[in-house]
């Protein structure tokens, strides 16, 4: 084999994320040349709508997966936390990258984090997830929808229509905006979970010999092993984009801790659980976790809070 073709989003961020997997196969493999063929999904074009109302993240991986179905590609480069857990019939989630700083970040031309900022004050965020904790830490804030891509998030901050945004600190770093505003300033994760696989890449292959060899040459063991776990908690859960769900795990040594929240978008009623477990489990911990949260109602919040938010 000889030429890969990657299908991608024209965003400036996915634009980022094909080419940095376009430049490690050249240069693990010299004899390959990597193309890039570029798509506009259904969630570039429809920006005025929430994520939710419209069909959730499966939104910006559908015509991707069409391209690579079609043989018009042979793999997709994700945002992970963009991938739902249930692929198409011949298609693989064979790599996922070394992973970034998972952590939200709050961004504002005038406060520096979430306790600094005063009552009323308008925060942008497109994450029911991040709505749901930060109006359960600040049942003050007024948070309003933000869609369109990183630059113009932040031209909108920077204009004065939000007092704060919140986006994740991985797509901020890996295009060198941090000093495109004046405070940048992350978000612990105690504070905010964040969503199953964010800050990794996941590589999505036709499913083919040649090209998975060529593909699973970029697996990252710990940011597979951390990410296979809270996909399998989303998953057992059956959630998606339209509810909130936040997960994390992360594996130190030989041991895996797994954080996990989920509630209504409001803030107004929270579950959140914490387990740790073995490395050798990981395979089972992501859904001990879930049936753990089930038995305490998380089917049925999960249900409320879709409810709420189509109502929204």
């Amino acid at each position: 084999m000889d030429r890969l073709v990657i299908a991608t989003r024209g965003s400036r961020l996915a634009l980022w994320q094909s080419n940095h997997i376009k430049d490690l196969i050249e240069k693990k493999f010299s004899n390959i040349k990597v193309e890039l063929n570029v798509f506009k999904t259904k969630g570039d074009k429809i920006l005025d709508t929430p994520l939710a109302l419209i069909g959730g993240k499966g939104l910006f991986t559908k015509e991707l997966e069409d391209a690579m179905l079609k043989k018009r590609a042979h793999l997709a480069v994700h945002s992970l936390k963009d991938v739902p857990t249930i692929l198409p019939k011949g298609l693989v989630l064979a790599a996922f990258t070394k992973r970034e700083d998972s952590r939200d970040a709050l961004l504002s031309q005038k406060y520096k984090s979430i306790k600094e900022l005063p009552k009323g004050a308008i925060v942008g965020t497109t994450s029911l997830r991040r709505k749901m904790q930060l109006l359960n830490l600040r049942d003050d804030l007024v948070v309003k929808d933000l869609r369109g891509n990183i630059d113009t998030r932040i031209k909108k901050l920077k204009n004065g229509e939000f007092d704060a945004i919140i986006l994740a600190t991985a797509g901020v770093k890996r295009l060198g905006l941090i000093d495109e505003v004046k405070y940048f300033n992350p978000i612990e994760i105690d504070l905010m979970i964040p969503a199953m696989g964010q800050a990794a890449l996941g590589i999505e292959c036709i499913d083919e010999k040649d090209v998975l060899k060529i593909v699973k040459t970029l697996n990252d063991e710990k940011s597979e092993i951390e990410t296979r776990v809270e996909r399998d908690f989303v998953d057992r859960l059956e959630g998606g984009c339209q509810v909130p769900i936040g997960v994390k795990a992360t594996l130190l040594g030989k041991k895996i801790d797994v954080k996990a929240v989920i509630g209504l978008p409001n803030g107004k009623e929270l579950l959140k659980e914490e387990i740790v477990g073995d490395k050798k489990e990981y395979k089972e911990l992501g859904i001990r976790l879930a049936d753990l949260m089930i038995k305490k109602g998380a089917k049925e919040l999960l249900k409320r809070a879709e409810e709420i938010a189509f109502k929204e």
